[in-house]
């Protein structure tokens, strides 16, 4: 009987489609011949896509539904899938294995189209596991991440032009101007949180774009700066193929670098510090952990990995302008967070993988590719809502007293 409520409640949700779609989906007008062509098959595809898309759609939701019954009235609790497979070494190092040699071997079996892409995608891994400290660990909502990427990418671009610093002594200037400004603008936010920090984050960002765009004499304004120099090697030309494979590997050394000191932040005790100012503020300071060192290290420490990033893109694309560094390089940063999971360092690298590979190879489907985008971008926030592979939280087990240990 519940089933057939279910196919009455799909068959009612495919009317009502076809109903709202029946003027697009069917009519179509020819000016020319002034005639009308009614397209009768495409009102049955959204019935019949409509009709099994909002039962299976109502089949998950239950089924997400008696999972959480059952999790919460059984007394032992669920392993999640972190626990069972990306903590478990007998899974985790051959995998690490195979991911050394597809990287290693990635640049030279694939074309350029490919290469560039992948470049694209590890950079922003970086910029994802920098904001991951800010949002993920700290619980900061920073909206005007961006920002520290300009700084890093105008910093080599303003530095070669101006005095001819080459990629290698721009990568710290950038990254240690970027975390200069993460301590600016953690300054004046110590006292703000949730909603009021990230919109004044999001006027921070704005201002920096706009004092790129306008102030001409410094940043050259809208137009940019061109002919930016592809990183070296003991000065050996390379072509433009090579020079994208070197990047390649320079962003590979830099993530695992970044997973490394990300790492080991997080179980450092600065990092018990932001996961304990991201749960409770006020108990956070009642413990007596100093909130404005914490905040500001949070602030300065994703900055940094911002600024490196914008340099190692200032130099792969060789030309940079202001539209590069829009708010919209915040809110896809923050959604690879988000949809990764907040916290969680394989989660963030997934969820860069997904977002910025995915709208390329949907390429295909032209006008629908960022429509599946979204889509599947919705169906992970109502079935994963704490991200792909979310943060495992520790837990302490109480195993009993003294007197019970020694009678047994």
């Amino acid at each position: 009987m519940n089933t057939i409520k279910e196919l009455k409640k799909s068959f009612l949700i495919a009317l009502w489609f076809m109903f709202l779609t029946f003027p697009i989906m069917v009519i179509k007008v020819n000016t020319v011949e002034q005639t009308i062509d009614w397209r009768w098959n495409r009102l049955a595809m959204v019935g019949i896509f409509s009709f099994f898309a909002s039962w299976i759609w109502r089949y998950l939701l239950q089924r997400k539904e008696m999972g959480q019954k059952r999790a919460e009235e059984s007394e032992t609790p669920t392993l999640t899938f972190q626990q069972r497979v990306l903590q478990n070494p007998k899974f985790t190092r051959p995998a690490l294995v195979v991911i050394c040699i597809f990287a290693a071997i990635f640049p030279f079996y694939f074309s350029m189209y490919q290469v560039n892409i992948m470049t694209t995608a590890l950079i922003y891994v970086i910029l994802g596991l920098g904001l991951n400290i800010v949002v993920g660990l700290a619980g900061l909502l920073d909206l005007g991440y961006v920002a520290f990427y300009a700084v890093g990418a105008y910093s080599y671009a303003l530095l070669n032009v101006h005095f001819g610093m080459g990629f290698w002594a721009c990568l710290p200037i950038g990254a240690g101007l970027a975390m200069l400004f993460g301590i600016v603008l953690g300054f004046p936010v110590l006292r703000l949180r949730g909603d009021y920090l990230a919109i004044v984050t999001l006027g921070f960002g704005e201002i920096i774009r706009l004092i790129l765009e306008n102030w001409n004499e410094f940043s050259f304004g809208p137009s940019g700066i061109a002919n930016i120099p592809r990183p070296g090697f003991f000065g050996i030309k390379m072509s433009i193929h090579q020079s994208l494979i070197y990047i390649y590997f320079i962003m590979v050394a830099m993530v695992i670098f970044t997973i490394f000191v990300v790492r080991r932040l997080q179980d450092s005790r600065i990092g018990r510090a932001w996961i304990a100012l991201r749960e409770d503020e006020v108990a956070c300071q009642a413990t007596g952990i100093d909130k404005t060192k914490t905040k500001l290290s949070a602030f300065a420490l994703g900055a940094t990995w911002a600024g490196m990033g914008g340099v190692v893109f200032a130099a792969k694309t060789t030309f940079i302008n202001p539209a590069s560094f829009t708010i919209w390089e915040s809110i896809m940063i923050l959604c690879i967070v988000v949809l990764g999971g907040m916290g969680s360092i394989v989660g963030v690298i997934f969820g860069a993988g997904i977002l910025i590979l995915l709208p390329e190879y949907l390429r295909a489907f032209s006008e629908y590719r960022m429509l599946m985008f979204a889509a599947a971008l919705v169906l992970m926030m109502v079935f994963r809502p704490h991200g792909i592979i979310s943060a495992v939280r520790r837990t302490y087990q109480f195993e009993g007293s003294p007197e019970k240990k020694a009678s047994s």
